[in-house]
């Protein structure tokens, strides 16, 4: 066993037992380095990481490569979902040399932590036009000792260029926020790339990447309330959903969805689930749902979140991060060493489903797609020989007409072919569960689960929802939180909070909070939000510039301060932050709020204009700046079936620009009021009440809830 069995991170323990002499990143390696003047080996990945695992089964699991790095170089393993930072700018440093990126990260440092030859996955023996990993640990080894000051030179060459443009040295920025042409051209630029026939963007691979669908419905909301029809941007999220919802992407027998598709037609996964997937998927579907009526998108948010609270909580109330793509196949499970393969706790044999379901073999072959030989297309390795990829082949209705049967029959069908498929699946060995709770994770979730149980009031488990959004904000209150320093920690596992949180971190979960004090309306999470905000802007804002830095820049090790601009998987930590503002300054008038909320859009300007799919959540604060936000607020007892029916009105209504805030009278309503002023003297005055502001310039109340609906409209 080597350093590694000390550490708390599950992808760093799965490494612990490797032949190479791992380190964890910090100071003990880099001294090493330093005395030993040998260059560092830097290995980049996560615990659910596919080609994370094939390449440690190939190469670090080898005694012979393990000897080549014990001998030539100092190796240090860094989790990149504890480390973004780390990752971060050695990411940056990759798709710069080398024009593409990902994990497993393999980069060769100087001891003094410089870059100068980076990749992803590299093979043990040269395959695939790649190099061979030994080969090229002999060849590198070589050129630091042969060509030290070549070597070295480069490096800082290198460093020196990627500081420039990744630091805002020489930074394209604005000084004016963009007008509303620039989001008009940003819907059309979205129309350019949809796939029309399949939904979502562009050929395969297709990612989920909820912030452009969320952008997407706030221009529907934005066009439509400036007398256009906003009908084409609603069109694209909507196909893009249903396909996503219909296709193998998603978990159709356990919830929740997949990384993302390997092919453009949605059927084909990498099989890794993620919870910030599972977070933002939901709010998209909730806002869609609202958006279209469509009751099949809101069932698709709560089977999501069904998943995430049976599979993904931990027992004190945080969310875990994540589940392998990988596990072992169940005919191997008493296999001693078995290989895991990816998917294999999700696909299904023909023969295994008639042994199961009996009768109801048949209506689970046409609903799923199920063929005798298998059904995945697009398989060109083979892995899914002979299998079954669950996806939507035919809806209930087409079931019913082609079996002769009636739909609640059919219905009744599915649902024990769903039940039986599960528990007969959950006999599989599962798939590893990286139980580390994230806090910037956590907060997606938490606004995810809070905002289902506001917009779903009628949910026989909107309850459960509103429960598990403040029973994981207040686990995180005390576990990741010190008040008294304004430190938000990163990540807690086994007991143990640790690594001083980024911007991420304190965004999403302000994002989070302010989602819960919509739900509940309870003052705690705005205190709790307005001190995080506070907290966030003293650590990351950039007085000089803009824009909020990813990293407070209180660690030397990390050798580039960098701004994270760019939506991917995880939206922009900047374009969250800019959205929380807007949200608190409609709640309490705050100008300072408003004047850095204006700097950061204008900063991202260029940015909108040139290259607008790249910045959706920055986007989706120009769409509330320009369209501006009002408040609504309801008051009345929480229980009380006036109340319920006046919320029940705006949880019909898309309105992604409205801040809503429940008031209980009486104590919670003077303890809100404290920080929320303009609630102070709101009354019903036979009951439940709703109050429409704009610029905390209220209407007359109402009680009537066709009244509300009509106010709303006008």
């Amino acid at each position: 066993m080597n350093r590694l069995t000390q550490e708390r991170s599950p992808y760093l323990l799965q490494h612990a037992g490797n032949p190479v002499d791992w380190y964890p990143w910090g100071e003990e390696a880099f001294a090493r380095a330093r005395a030993d003047d040998k260059p560092i080996f830097l290995s980049v990945g996560y615990s659910t990481c596919h080609w994370c695992h094939v390449m440690e089964h190939e190469s670090f699991v080898s005694t012979d490569i393990a000897a080549l790095l014990n001998r030539d170089f100092v190796s240090i393993k860094v989790d990149r979902e504890e480390r973004p930072d780390v990752d971060r700018v050695y990411m940056a440093f990759v798709q710069a040399t080398t024009g593409a990126g990902g994990w497993p990260m393999t980069v060769f440092l100087t001891p003094a932590l410089k870059p100068f030859y980076g990749g992803t996955y590299f093979p043990p023996q040269s395959r695939w036009g790649r190099p061979g990993f030994a080969d090229l640990l002999r060849e590198l080894a070589r050129v630091w000792r042969e060509e030290r000051a070549r070597v070295e030179e480069a490096a800082g060459e290198l460093l020196e260029r990627l500081r420039t443009v990744t630091t805002g040295d020489q930074p394209v920025r604005g000084s004016h926020v963009p007008g509303t042409e620039v989001l008009d051209a940003a819907v059309e630029s979205f129309q350019k790339t949809f796939d029309i026939r399949r939904g979502g963007f562009g050929d395969a691979p297709k990612f989920p990447r909820p912030s452009e669908l969320l952008f997407l419905l706030r221009e529907h909301a934005r066009q439509a309330a400036a007398g256009g029809s906003g009908r084409a941007p609603l069109l694209m999220v909507a196909e893009t959903l249903r396909a996503m919802a219909l296709g193998g992407m998603r978990d159709h027998i356990g919830g929740g969805f997949h990384r993302y598709s390997v092919d453009a037609d949605w059927r084909v996964p990498h099989f890794e689930k993620m919870l910030y997937d599972q977070a933002q998927l939901v709010l998209a579907c909730l806002e869609t749902a609202q958006a279209t009526a469509d009751p099949f998108l809101a069932a698709v948010a709560e089977d999501t979140l069904a998943y995430l609270m049976r599979d993904m909580t931990d027992p004190a109330g945080g969310f875990c991060s994540a589940e392998d793509a990988d596990s072992i196949p169940s005919e191997e499970s008493a296999v001693p060493d078995a290989h895991k393969t990816e998917g294999a706790f999700y696909i299904w044999r023909d023969e295994e489903i008639a042994g199961l379901l009996g009768e109801d073999a048949d209506i689970a072959r046409r609903r799923y797609g199920i063929e005798s030989a298998g059904n995945a297309p697009h398989d060109p390795h083979g892995e899914f020989a002979g299998r079954n990829l669950l996806y939507i082949a035919e809806d209930v209705g087409e079931i019913a007409a082609r079996t002769g049967r009636d739909r609640a029959q059919v219905e009744e069908t599915l649902e024990r072919v769903r039940r039986a498929l599960f528990a007969a699946r959950a006999a599989r060995p599962r798939p590893h569960r990286d139980d580390k709770v994230l806090t910037a994770w956590n907060g997606l979730a938490i606004a995810a689960f809070a905002r289902a149980a506001r917009v779903l009031p009628d949910s026989p488990h909107a309850g459960q929802y509103l429960d598990a959004a403040a029973r994981a904000a207040t686990f995180l209150q005390r576990t990741v939180w010190n008040p008294e320093t304004g430190v938000l920690l990163r990540r807690y596992r086994d007991g143990e909070a640790g690594i001083p949180g980024y911007a991420e971190d304190y965004a999403y979960l302000v994002w989070g909070l302010l989602e819960l004090v919509q739900a509940d309306g309870d003052v705690r999470w705005l205190d709790w939000a307005l001190a995080l905000r506070a907290a966030q802007d003293e650590r990351f804002w950039d007085d000089d510039e803009g824009g909020w830095f990813a990293t407070s820049g209180a660690d030397p090790a990390v050798l580039l301060r960098m701004k994270d601009d760019h939506d991917g998987a995880e939206p922009a930590a900047g374009s969250i932050a800019v959205l929380n503002l807007l949200t608190l300054a409609h709640l309490i008038p705050d100008a300072g709020a408003l004047s850095r909320a204006e700097r950061a859009l204008a900063r991202l300007a260029p940015r909108m204009t040139s290259a607008a799919r790249a910045v959706p959540m920055m986007l989706c604060g120009l769409s509330a700046w320009h369209h501006g936000l009002g408040q609504v607020v309801v008051i009345g007892a929480p229980d009380g079936a006036d109340t319920r029916a006046l919320r029940r009105q705006l949880a019909l209504r898309y309105l992604p620009f409205a801040v809503m805030l429940p008031v209980t009278p009486g104590e919670h309503q003077r303890a809100l009021a404290a920080r929320v002023d303009f609630i102070a003297g709101m009354q019903g005055d036979t009951g439940a009440a709703a109050y429409i502001c704009r610029h905390f310039t209220c209407r007359q109340p109402v009680s009537d809830p066709a009244e509300l609906a009509m106010a709303l409209t006008t």
